[in-house]
């Protein structure tokens, strides 16, 4: 081994960063590019960790509404439009009653009126 003790300037001059040269292609560009990709990347780390810790809570699912809401907040629709939803809440909650009425849906006369329908759907209220 090397029996020689480093001189102060020799031991400072060796703790320096490696820097390229002043001519360097990118220069300090590019240093300052590299310090901003590896700042991003430590940052990416530092919040895909905290994510593991903190976690985030799962929200409550929001509650249904039932079938008396449902059939109260169709009484503001037209006739028409009622009785589509009337049908959709039936293929819903009585597909074989619904199946039984899809013959006559498309008939010339249109099908059960709104009553008849929600008086179906009652039954499930």
């Amino acid at each position: 081994m090397n029996e020689r003790a480093l001189s102060e300037h020799a031991l400072q001059a060796g703790l320096r960063d490696i820097r390229l040269p002043a001519e360097a292609t990118g220069g300090m560009g590019a240093e300052l590019a590299a310090a901003i990709a590896l700042a991003a990347i430590a940052a990416l780390m530092i919040g895909l960790i905290a994510r593991q810790f903190l976690g985030r809570k799962p929200r409550p699912a929001p509650a249904r509404p039932t079938l008396a809401r449902r059939l109260g907040e169709l009484d503001a629709l037209p006739d028409a439009e009622r009785r589509i939803a009337l049908l959709h809440l039936l293929k819903l909650y009585d597909p074989s009653q619904f199946s039984a009425l899809c013959d006559g849906l498309y008939r010339p006369d249109g099908g059960p009126d709104s009553a008849t329908l929600r008086a179906a759907l009652a039954r499930h209220a």
